[in-house]
């Protein structure tokens, strides 16, 4: 996961990628001279472009084609120079802004503690540098025969390897009244700017969703002043996630920060009475100005399905170096599941971190380089002022430790199959720098 420090403008954003410290590799999207994820670079010297048509442009045919242009894209397009990929290389996207740190977005921007101009991940002279170009538009064609991508305006192009980092969209429950416009989702630097727009002093929100991002979004809003209902079908903040204890911490901070609780109620309808809307759930009503849902992510793996590629859970499988079984075509981000080398099986993963380390490895698969996803896949948190931070093979445990520390700080331990799987911390960084390599070491859950 990421582990520069980016600055722009005044103040900085501290790094979101778990292991930052102990990750060596600078990041492919600075330096065309990074190294890559675990392995040595052995070139295929033979890669061609397909013959050009009569009439084709030059500029539709690429050596590599990114199609998205989120974490995963942008670090697959850098890691392929990184690699030594040579020829010309594009990245479609159709929203045409320098790569940017999503996890601000809950965070620091909703607070209005960051800028716009302080998330992104490179300046613009990156693509001159790296020579890549970006591409507006949206893919809705990919035959991985003639190697063709189509684009919603008519446009085709031509490649030699694509990279499918088309990431994942938010979901809407499907109730009556989630299609109002003044029900929303924070996926973008768009979708926060409207909310603040939108924002009066005062104005009363509802937060549908009790995953981490509900969380961060609920207190980052109570940092502002406004009165927040959080709103969720579990007992408990991630409670199917942590376990029990853990999301007890979780919904004690909730309460601490102000935040009123709806907890093991299921959205039934969302209702409009003029300016207000109205969340019907548990048998209650629940109004307010503003309606955010955080209720999870669904992977756009819509391309892959035209190509016979079966698709598990909506994602895209791929092998370790993230091939898909079609040649020339990989996948990474939140549109894959991605066999984990040090795992060994496949895991669905929605962490941005994640996204920049399987889109390395993706962009020196292409450029020939002999690499395999084998992190430990993780995240960090921020519900208001509190941080968590959490490593896990994320499929599940089995047992889990509760360690309390002093100041409030807390370790939960984590095992499955008598193997340590997953750790999670407050306060306590040595755990979990430490709970991360008994991870990947498959280390014994009773040592």
């Amino acid at each position: 996961m990421h582990g520069c420090r980016v600055s722009a403008g005044r103040g900085s954003l501290a790094a979101d990628r778990p292991g930052a410290a102990a990750d060596r590799r600078r990041c492919a999207l600075h330096a065309s001279c990074a190294g890559v994820a675990r392995g040595r670079a052995a070139l295929r010297r033979d890669r061609r472009i397909p013959a050009r048509r009569a009439g084709a442009k030059m500029s539709d045919e690429l050596e590599l084609l990114v199609l998205g242009g989120g974490a995963a894209g942008f670090a697959a397009a850098g890691a392929f120079r990184a690699a030594g990929g040579g020829g010309a290389v594009g990245i479609v996207t159709d929203e045409l802004r320098m790569p940017y740190r999503r996890p601000p977005l809950t965070k620091e921007l909703l607070r209005g503690e960051a800028t716009e101009e302080q998330l992104p991940l490179a300046q613009e002279s990156w693509l001159v540098q790296q020579d890549v170009r970006l591409i507006s538009g949206r893919a809705v064609g990919l035959d991985s025969e003639a190697r063709t991508v189509d684009l919603s305006g008519g446009r085709r192009l031509r490649y030699a390897d694509c990279v499918l980092a088309t990431g994942a969209e938010p979901i809407r429950l499907p109730v009556r009244g989630a299609d109002d416009p003044a029900v929303r989702v924070l996926r973008t630097v768009a979708d926060v700017r409207e909310l603040l727009r939108r924002l009066g002093g005062g104005d009363q929100v509802i937060v549908i969703g009790s995953g981490f991002i509900g969380c961060e979004i609920a207190s980052s809003l109570r940092t502002r002043g406004h009165p927040v209902t959080l709103v969720s079908d579990e007992q408990a903040p991630n409670i199917a996630r942590l376990g029990g204890e853990p999301a007890a911490q979780l919904l004690g901070w909730l309460e601490q920060d102000g935040i009123r609780l709806c907890l093991g109620a299921s959205v039934d309808a969302i209702e409009r009475d003029g300016e207000t809307l109205e969340v019907l759930a548990g048998g209650s009503g629940h109004r307010a100005r503003h309606v955010i849902m955080a209720v999870g992510v669904a992977p756009r793996g819509e391309l892959a399905t035209a190509l016979g590629i079966e698709l598990k859970g909506g994602a895209v499988p791929v092998d370790p170096a993230m091939r898909t079984v079609c040649p020339g075509l990989l996948a990474a981000g939140d549109v894959c599941l991605a066999e984990n080398a040090a795992a060994g099986r496949r895991l669905r993963v929605e962490h941005w971190g994640d996204a920049l380390g399987q889109g390395e490895v993706a962009g020196a698969s292409a450029a020939g380089a002999e690499v395999a996803w084998a992190d430990v896949p993780g995240f960090w948190s921020t519900i208001g002022r509190r941080t968590l931070k959490y490593a896990a093979w994320g499929d599940g445990f089995q047992e889990m430790r509760l360690e309390l520390h002093g100041a409030g700080g807390f370790t939960a331990w984590y095992g499955s199959g008598g193997s340590i799987v997953g750790v999670l911390a407050h306060l306590a960084d040595e755990d979990y720098e430490r709970g991360r390599e008994l991870i990947a070491a498959g280390a014994p859950w009773d040592r």
